[in-house]
């Protein structure tokens, strides 16, 4: 068995935080590598001790908070809640700033496109070459009978699909961009409305009979339907960025061992 990775010393101002501590923390930090999973952790740990610090040099006491859910937060928790709330401020966004956003990324502020979908699924395993075959003959049958039968989508798709939208004949109601697999949606967004496709469509599934319902374009989403959310991230950005001025600035004026924290030096401590 390969011998568990050393991993620096961390500690702020003299104080060691123990490496199980940082162990126990990795759990909070999903990432890609153990590495860069016990590294955020370690981050983490060293910003509340730079916080929790500054609350006691400030004597900052707190009682009764809870969280956003209405828990009650630990003592330590609440000291640092305390805290920025006497030490981050940021201004309030009004609708004249949320406007400038609005006008400015309107690009972000679009429904998505949405087209109505029909399709029978006869089923078959890519890799099983003569039940493959045998699906694409029942498939091209399918589309043949609607060409001259389209009223009948229904009743083939409750008896032939291997979709539980069979149910609903068939229907599987108003599609957005990315919900179906690609080989399915690349075919459905090229139908007119009310077209059915007239080969079978491959995918992972088996064969597909496609047809096309109504169709709604994407289009602008009015300033007053969306000013709410745009108002709520702006405040939240500036928040962000005043909280990494705040942290920088505390790990600026402290000695810190084993991890970097953005901003301790440079643009944001000046």
């Amino acid at each position: 068995m390969a011998d568990a990775p050393e991993y620096p010393r961390v500690a702020v101002n003299g104080r060691e935080i123990a490496p199980a501590t940082i162990a126990a923390e990795t759990q909070h930090h999903p990432a890609a590598t153990a590495h860069e999973a016990r590294r955020a952790a370690a981050e983490a740990l060293v910003i509340r001790q730079l916080l929790l610090d500054e609350a006691d040099r400030l004597n900052i006491v707190a009682n009764d908070l809870v969280d956003a859910e209405g828990r009650p937060l630990s003592e330590e928790e609440a000291r640092i809640e305390a805290l920025l709330a006497c030490e981050v401020k940021t201004p309030r966004a009004d609708e004249a700033t949320a406007r400038r956003y609005y006008q400015t990324h309107r690009a972000r502020f679009r429904s998505p496109p949405m087209v109505e979908a029909e399709h029978i699924l006869f089923a078959a395993d890519p890799a099983d070459a003569m039940a493959y075959g045998l699906a694409t003959s029942d498939a091209r049958g399918a589309i043949r009978h609607l060409q001259d039968r389209p009223e009948t989508f229904a009743e083939l798709a409750r008896r032939h699909s291997a979709c539980p939208s069979r149910d609903q004949g068939g229907k599987l109601g108003q599609i957005t961009p990315g919900a179906l697999v690609p080989e399915f949606e690349e075919v459905l967004c090229a139908l007119e409305a009310w077209a059915l496709h007239p080969v079978p469509v491959k995918t992972r599934f088996g064969l597909h009979v496609i047809r096309a319902g109504r169709r709604q374009e994407a289009r602008d989403l009015p300033f007053e339907a969306v000013s709410r959310r745009i108002i709520e991230y702006l405040e939240e950005a500036s928040w962000r960025r005043a909280m990494a001025q705040y942290v920088g600035l505390l790990a600026g004026h402290a000695e810190l061992e084993g991890v970097s924290i953005a901003g301790a030096s440079g643009s944001l401590v000046q």
